[in-house]
């Protein structure tokens, strides 16, 4: 038997959890459905967090259109939601005529796509606002509202808060077939086959990510190609001062080499653009070192030796255009698309989500909002950065706070306890990960891991050969460990 529901969110990125959280304040029965078997699994956790300010996409695109207001909105969501959001403000280097030039044009398309407080300035301004930066740099500009935030805390965080207000989450679900029906607006139009079960609904949101061309095809809606545009991305270990990001000039496909701080300190190097065959998630040689060549131009004291991790990630690029797909479907009434939200996406989130609200509002979607909206998520305790007082404070109220599991980040017992209970929780090592930084550190997960395996499968009711790395089939443990059966 099916499970009948008035919208359907196929994909729990960090654009599908956003919609989500948006929608969740009228009164609408809402699920959504990701193929993984946790949030922000796709092009959200292989991103370098930038909260892009908005001067880079030509005026009048669609881009132009959600992400000055992405940004802006980042403020107020950060507040409601409880994720870490920093506005430190960002430069894109020049070092010659040709930049200059590129840079008032960025300059220009900023102004038209309402980013405030876009300036040019020169080599004293430069190193004023970040003293790292390359002396050779002649001119750079300066956009004080760019920030940077965890892009997979933000999608968990506004999924969260939409469970909380009653939206329902399947995992581990992926869309194998949908049928559509000829339908009133108040009977289910469409029927989702998932391995978890059916799903029916009146209304589909396809944000399904480098896989909306796949769910646009089986809701016979429209037909278009993606494009595995992949980026090599580089972490280095923490600095004591946090970086600013700085930008150089960019190219026709990718803003080029960034380098930027990140909201716990890590300095990350982000990152290449090469078309790959889908799904390929390989770092490269040649990447990392046009990375950490580029990002040396940018700060020369940088030490990239303290390299912690290199990952690499698709952005969901739709063939033959360079922009963002978001409205009703032309083709099949009750469809609506949200695609090829490649970059800036992580930054355009918060207004992806509001545009979609009016789309479906002059799509004749009646929207009620309801008493009990509460758009409030409590961040969970984080040990390493809580104040002594509170961390005293926590290990009186449960001795677990004081027993730490990840030394590289101070994560004790209690802390991945909780991320496991959240709604929705952790059900995987990298998903504990996610939530509390447990094995995000200079060992990468060498020292805690197994920790964290026992403390999941405790928590799961499972046994430690079932608890997984990530996503289904990446079991740690095989068979008896150490005589113990």
């Amino acid at each position: 038997m099916a499970e009948t529901f008035d919208i359907a969110i196929v994909g729990a990125g960090i654009t599908g959890c956003a919609i989500a959280r948006q929608l969740a304040r009228f009164d609408l029965s809402i699920c959504v459905i990701e193929a993984a078997n946790d949030i922000a699994l796709g092009a959200s956790k292989a991103n370098g967090g930038l909260v892009h300010a908005g001067y880079d996409p030509a005026p009048g695109t669609v881009k132009a259109q959600v992400n000055a207001r992405g940004c802006e909105l980042y403020g107020t969501w950060a507040q409601e939601l409880g994720f870490l959001f920093r506005r430190t403000g960002s430069m894109v280097l020049g070092f010659n005529d040709e930049d200059r030039a590129h840079l008032e044009k960025l300059r220009r398309n900023g102004l038209a796509n309402g980013v405030p407080e876009l300036s040019t300035v020169g080599p004293d301004c430069i190193h004023e606002l970040e003293p790292r930066a390359s002396a050779d740099a002649t001119c750079a500009l300066w956009c004080p509202s760019t920030g940077f935030v965890d892009p997979f805390e933000v999608a968990i965080a506004a999924l969260e808060n939409a469970v909380a207000n009653g939206v329902t989450f399947m995992r581990s679900a992926p869309v194998e077939a949908i049928e559509v029906a000829a339908s009133d607006d108040k009977a289910a139009r469409f029927t989702l086959a998932t391995p978890a079960g059916n799903v029916r609904c009146r209304y589909l949101i396809n944000a399904a990510g480098n896989g909306a061309a796949d769910i646009s095809h089986m809701a016979g809606a429209e037909e278009f190609q993606m494009v595995w545009r992949q980026g090599n991305i580089v972490v280095l270990e923490k600095e004591l001062r946090t970086l600013m990001p700085l930008y150089t000039v960019p190219t026709p496909v990718s803003k080029g080499v960034i380098v930027t701080g990140t909201v716990h300190g890590n300095t990350v190097i982000t990152a290449t653009a090469a078309v790959r065959e889908p799904g390929d998630t390989q770092t490269y040689a040649s990447d990392v070192n046009a990375l950490l060549t580029g990002a040396r131009k940018l700060v020369p004291d940088l030490d990239t030796r303290r390299v912690v991790r290199a990952f690499a990630g698709g952005r969901p690029v739709i063939q033959g255009t360079n922009d963002f797909f978001i409205g009703k479907s032309t083709v099949v009434p009750g469809l609506f698309q949200v695609a090829g939200i490649q970059s800036p996406g992580v930054a355009s989130a918060p207004a992806i989500a509001e545009r979609m609200e009016l789309v479906m509002r002059e799509a004749g979607v009646e929207l009620h909002e309801r008493a009990d909206w509460n758009p409030i998520r409590r961040a969970p305790d984080d040990f390493d950065r809580a104040p002594l007082a509170r961390k005293e404070e926590l290990i009186e109220s449960e001795p677990a706070w004081g027993q730490i599991v990840c030394r590289c980040e101070t994560v004790p017992e209690a802390e991945i306890v909780a991320a496991i209970r959240r709604r929705p929780g952790a059900v995987s090592v990298e998903g504990v990960k996610r939530r509390c930084r447990a094995g995000m550190g200079r060992c990468q997960s060498g020292f805690c891991q197994s920790r964290v395996v026992a403390i999941l499968a405790r928590e799961l009711g499972c046994d430690p050969s079932e608890v997984l790395l990530e996503d289904t089939g990446s079991w740690l443990v095989e068979g008896p460990l150490k005589g113990v059966r």
